[in-house]
């Protein structure tokens, strides 16, 4: 059943489907001056409900290419942010603009929350839609308060005493090259970022980097004082991956050479049927609406976990970071760390 708020003091009024994220219908704009008078004009009330609902899908906006989509960026979003530590291929347009991600149309990506791997991430994430898939593809979300409230409780209080660890392997061979994730040419300039950012290190040989880093499974929003489960935790655990590739890269890498897996901050392992349970937690949560040419989409990076459905047809769906927020701001369950907890 569709639910419409009423309209708030400046006029913008969110329509609430079971299952898919909030949407606000925008006028029909002549071009993107006009487009960006109404965000700007509305712009308090777009963020009262991004902190409402966690994410909000603006329908309308003249949004065709990267230079429009980044007008509509610098009206939403006061402050950019960078990509650190990367993870994926993305394609970069300028501007701080880039492709959501590069990889494969068929490979879905589970729910995720932005960098929370960092010492600071993203606070805000804004998606747009210059092209839409023929099928699927859309970006789905979670509310990540419901997330941890679904959790079975001794599980979420073993990752507020213990939090995360997060292993990486890079080379060239599996994963994303250690020059590719922190931007430097020379050993020194990654060995100096991990050092100024928590991050345990050692290399197995010139080109294969390994990582340790200890961080909160659970942090508090900022703004909304709000709990959230914020993490890789699942995302990269060996346990999701899909049987037959876990088998190839252990068979390849040896087990302690994937290029990602987690632990428990204590450094134990979690059952496969924990694992399972964090999953379906996120499966639970997860709401998607299908994507039309010339959307955009808030996301709420703490609030809000985000992800993607595999697709046919062409896909160009762009993405810019935003209002950088400092881990230390938001009340860790767990301090950071390049060791396990306790040691």
């Amino acid at each position: 059943m569709t639910t419409l708020s009423q309209p708030t003091a400046t006029g913008i009024t969110p329509v609430r489907e079971p299952g898919k994220p909030v949407v606000v219908h925008t006028p029909d704009f002549t071009g993107m001056a006009e487009a960006t008078a109404w965000l700007t004009a509305h712009r308090p009330a777009i963020q009262a409900e991004l902190h409402r609902s966690g994410a909000v899908l603006l329908r309308g906006l003249p949004v065709e290419d990267a230079a429009t989509f980044a007008e509509a960026r610098d009206v939403l979003i006061a402050e950019r942010a960078g990509y650190k530590e990367k993870a994926t291929p993305r394609t970069d347009f300028g501007e701080g603009v880039f492709s959501s991600t590069d990889l494969p149309a068929v490979q879905p990506i589970r729910l995720h929350n932005e960098n929370s791997y960092t010492l600071d991430f993203p606070g805000v994430l804004l998606f747009g839609c210059v092209t839409a898939p023929e099928t699927g593809g859309a970006t789905t979300v979670g509310d990540m308060r419901k997330a941890l409230a679904l959790l079975p409780p001794d599980l979420a209080a073993r990752f507020a005493k213990a939090g995360w660890l997060l292993e990486r392997n890079y080379s060239d061979l599996a994963g994303m090259p250690w020059r590719k994730a922190f931007s430097s040419e020379e050993p020194k300039g990654a060995e100096e970022y991990c050092d100024a950012n928590a991050i345990g290190y050692e290399w197995l040989d010139e080109d294969t980097l390994r990582t340790r880093q200890l961080r909160s499974a659970i942090i508090t929003h900022p703004v909304t004082g709000e709990r959230s489960w914020f993490n890789h935790f699942a995302f990269w655990n060996a346990r999701t991956l899909d049987e037959d590739v876990r088998e190839v890269l252990v068979e390849t890498f040896g087990a302690d050479g994937l290029p990602f897996n987690t632990y428990l901050g204590d450094g134990t392992s979690l059952t496969d049927a924990e694992v399972d349970t964090i999953n379906e937690v996120y499966q639970a949560v997860t709401v998607r609406e299908t994507w039309q040419r010339g959307d955009v989409m808030l996301v709420d990076n703490i609030l809000s976990a985000h992800g993607r459905e595999s697709y046919t047809g062409a896909r160009k769906i762009l993405v810019a970071m935003g209002e950088p927020v400092p881990l230390a701001d938001c009340s860790p369950s767990t301090a950071p760390s390049t060791a396990p907890y306790g040691e």
